[in-house]
């Protein structure tokens, strides 16, 4: 339980400073759409009592905005072993748990029912979204370890096929495949009417490539070894890996899913940011 209660503190650490960031913002407060009342329950804040309503009414009705209404959140989570890979303090895959573990607090936080799927070729866990999965979630983000190879189609089939209830899906991979069959595991959440968030991350020296010696890259998921002159292909790796990413961009958005790069050296709170601002549109698109 101590290392749950490490991730919950870490979690709470940064959604809190970041909230606390965020006090002028428009995403917080009364800018958010109005979606409808509801009767008051004890320990509401009675600052949100409508009293114009009351005094017609002689009863209590609390205005909900957009971002108050409950929401099914399913944190998809790829654990597949290209994920363990790092060159700096966090694999990608300890960046991924860190990041989901904030999201899952975050929605906790707005009482949305939050659900967990971690997958590598298949799926590991699945914790359905309820009110009272956060800690569930926490449990499994900690057991996790890197999975085997990485097959983004099945799994995610699986998880759109019962995944009946519509709400918001966000996956945090680094889509190691083509984008046609990214987009082909992806798209069935889409067609079914969820809202779809993706992180694409992946580690500053994937991005890069910065390495000035001759070097013995290893693949995690095949274990071949190939020995690289960096200086030799650089510009033309970057450019693929500009490429792909462009072209993972460009096909989601002609889907209406939101997609976003993440570096493992930016701050979480910046992804967080991005996840808000993805979800307000969401919102207001519906």
């Amino acid at each position: 339980m101590g290392r749950i209660s490490s991730l919950h503190l870490i979690a709470k650490t940064v959604v809190e400073g970041f909230i606390s960031g965020l006090h002028r913002s428009p995403f917080l407060g009364r800018t958010m759409d109005f979606a409808e009342y509801r009767a008051y329950n004890p320990g509401d804040d009675i600052r949100q009592i409508d009293w114009k309503l009351y005094s017609r009414t002689d009863r209590f009705f609390v205005k909900e905005y957009e971002g108050d209404t409950n929401t099914n959140l399913l944190l998809l989570l790829d654990i597949s072993k290209s994920m363990d890979f790092g060159t700096g303090a966090l694999t990608k895959l300890d960046y991924a748990r860190y990041l989901v573990a904030c999201l899952a607090y975050f929605s906790q936080r707005q009482r949305d029912r939050v659900g967990l799927v971690a997958f590598d070729h298949r799926v590991v866990v699945h914790v359905p979204p309820a009110a009272k999965h956060y800690q569930v979630a926490l449990h499994t983000l900690e057991k996790l370890e890197p999975g085997g190879h990485s097959d983004l189609v099945p799994p995610l089939i699986e998880v759109a096929q019962h995944a009946r209830r519509r709400g918001l899906l966000v996956m945090v991979s680094d889509f190691y495949d083509t984008p046609e069959r990214v987009v082909e595991a992806v798209r069935g959440f889409k067609t079914r009417g969820h809202d779809v968030i993706l992180f694409h991350v992946l580690d500053p020296a994937e991005i890069d490539l910065p390495y000035d010696e001759p070097v013995d890259f290893l693949d995690l998921e095949s274990g071949d070894r190939v020995s690289v002159v960096p200086d030799s292909l650089r510009e033309q790796y970057r450019r693929l890996v500009q490429e792909h990413v462009e072209e993972l961009r460009r096909r989601f958005t002609q889907l209406g899913i939101d997609y976003t790069l993440i570096n493992t050296a930016e701050p979480l709170d910046n992804a967080l940011y991005r996840y808000l601002a993805a979800r307000m549109w969401a919102m207001k698109s519906r």
